[in-house]
């Protein structure tokens, strides 16, 4: 065996008798060799031992690699696994030391935007220590295996209690909910969608009538989800389409729409597009009026991935979840206010009557009975855990006063947006904490430029169009979640106003560059102080106008 040899001076506290054996020599040098016990690769084979002018020497004995310019004693980037780039398409014949592994993936995943500074999204992206500790110990465990891991499926089944309790469902003291753990909304959204198709082609089939053209009516400002269930399982989507002005679905125009293949109404607790709730209760009152006037017993679903959390908390008052009569189920998203990673929604249904039991399938294979009823099978539990220490660590008095910050982070930017005089508000109040405008002058610059100018400040800040019929109108839209400070707020706002300045400058250079181009081509001479001064003078007179308007 090929080796490397390192010789150490054992002080003098080592001395070898013939009675003494490896290990107690072994021992000592290890107590007293500081150098080699600081070495990145301890592990060693006593060789020898030579008695030269009083001093013990020892030799130490190293595996060597299998290719010298692999070793990674030194630097992690003097290996070749550096030089050489990852493979992108084909899974390599050779392995990789794991260090080469990490340092190469982390190194890449660095160009990745900073979770905390992407206000594009809802989902949750800091939690605290100890749940992060209770993840790490869970996340080898398989959900499904309901019969291995008893405790994780109890967690699961008070979480479900829990948020149904919340949400007002009719259940009993000491009864159980109805409902779903997923791995978001759109999972729950199709699991509620199918139950209301199979409730009612079950109706129908019942009646004697035709079942095979099912329809549902949403506001054309629905996620993507919704689209996604009525093409998969073919149903008919109907939309109310918005408008300027009133970006949610309008309750009469979407009973309108309804008859007798209507499998339900699905209301929208926090639309994407500006964080704004739908009006639950007067739908219901509408609908309520439609089926006694017709005989349908049409119902509702609440998606309330993005307002579920906040409702409760922020407006207990407001009737929006199973008091009201034809709320059949509600769906939530546990990754976005329910302050959990990505990967766990929750779906209930307001009794065990919404729900067809020919959807829920028995399985005996995994060691006991055990009903389902997901989309998918195998899934982590550390999600579900994680979501039941978040409901006891903080409580309806932790939810409320995490939920009043991002309001008030929120009024922060709205506030400073509003200062400018250069943008419209198209988000509420009251609703989810969302922050959505528009600019009132676009003439010189739009919603993107300013979109692509907030990433160089490391900010991600989507500008979209919103949804059909108000598709002419663009937005930027910034979404406060809890581990958004008000420091962050604060200087978010700062760096908008920074970034409106730089592209005025820059709007001001081209225009000034265009009138001295125009005065050389028609023989005018002036002076490059009074084009940018007559310039500076038509600016002014915009922002005049739009402060009065």
């Amino acid at each position: 065996m090929k080796v490397y040899v390192r010789k150490l001076l054992a002080v003098d506290k080592v001395s070898c008798r013939p009675s003494e054996s490896w290990a107690t020599l072994k021992h000592q040098f290890l107590r007293t060799g500081k150098k080699f016990r600081q070495h990145p690769m301890p592990s060693f084979i006593v060789e020898s031992m030579m008695q030269n002018h009083h001093q013990h020497i020892l030799t130490m004995v190293f595996p060597k690699p299998a290719s010298e310019s692999d070793l990674f004693l030194h630097s992690n980037f003097a290996s070749r696994y550096v030089r050489d780039s990852l493979p992108r398409f084909s899974m390599p014949e050779d392995s990789m030391p794991k260090e080469a592994a990490y340092q190469n993936i982390h190194d890449e995943l660095q160009l990745d935007a900073i979770p905390k500074l992407n206000l594009a999204s809802f989902v949750t992206t800091s939690m605290e220590e100890e749940c992060n500790k209770l993840i790490m110990e869970s996340i080898n465990k398989n959900y499904v295996d309901m019969d291995e891991y008893p405790i994780t499926t109890d967690l699961h089944n008070r979480c479900l209690n829990m948020i149904a309790r919340l949400f007002h469902a009719e259940i009993g003291e000491n009864e159980n909910a109805v409902g779903a753990g997923t791995v978001g909304s759109s999972e729950a959204i199709m699991l509620a969608g199918l139950a209301f198709k199979k409730k009612w082609q079950n109706k129908r089939k019942a009646e004697g009538k035709p079942y095979d053209k099912p329809n549902l009516v949403t506001g054309s400002n629905v996620q993507v989800c919704w689209e996604k269930f009525a093409r998969y399982f073919e149903v008919e989507l109907r939309e109310v389409e918005v408008r300027e002005g009133y970006y949610v679905m309008d309750p009469a125009k979407a009973v309108e729409l309804v008859d007798e293949n209507t499998i339900c109404v699905a209301a929208i607790l926090g639309s994407t597009y500006n964080g704004e709730f739908e009006d639950v209760k007067l739908l219901n009152e509408l609908l309520l009026q439609k089926n006694k006037q017709t005989g349908w017993e049409t119902p509702i679903h609440v998606d309330g991935a993005s307002g579920g959390f906040i409702a409760p908390f922020l407006y207990p008052e407001l009737e929006w979840d199973f008091r009201l009569e034809l709320v059949k189920s509600i769906n939530v998203s546990g990754h976005k206010y329910g302050l959990v990673y990505a990967g766990i929604g929750w779906v209930i249904w307001r009794s065990k009557e919404e729900l067809p039991q020919d959807l829920v399938f028995h399985i005996n294979y995994l060691g006991a009975p055990q009903p389902t009823f997901t989309l998918n099978f195998s899934k982590g539990s550390s999600q579900i855990i994680a979501q039941y220490y978040q409901l006891i660590r903080l409580g309806q008095e932790g939810y409320r006063s995490i939920m009043e910050n991002c309001r008030e982070n929120a009024k922060v930017v709205k506030e400073n947006l509003e200062k400018s005089g250069r943008f419209n508000i198209v988000s509420k109040d009251n609703g989810v904490p969302v922050v959505a405008f528009s600019l009132k002058d676009r003439s010189q610059y739009d919603e993107y430029k300013i979109s692509e100018m907030l990433r160089r400040h490391g900010w991600i800040v989507p500008a979209y169009p919103m949804p059909p019929a108000a598709q002419h109108i663009n937005v930027l839209r910034v979404v406060i979640r809890a581990e958004f400070s008000r420091t962050l707020a604060q200087r978010l706002a700062f760096d908008i106003h920074n970034v409106l300045h730089e592209l005025d400058k820059v709007h001001q250079t081209n225009k000034t560059e265009e009138v001295n181009k125009g005065l050389v081509d028609s023989g005018v001479k002036k002076t490059a102080m009074d084009a940018q001064s007559e310039i500076i003078s038509q600016e002014s007179n915009k922002r005049q106008k739009i402060m009065a308007a």
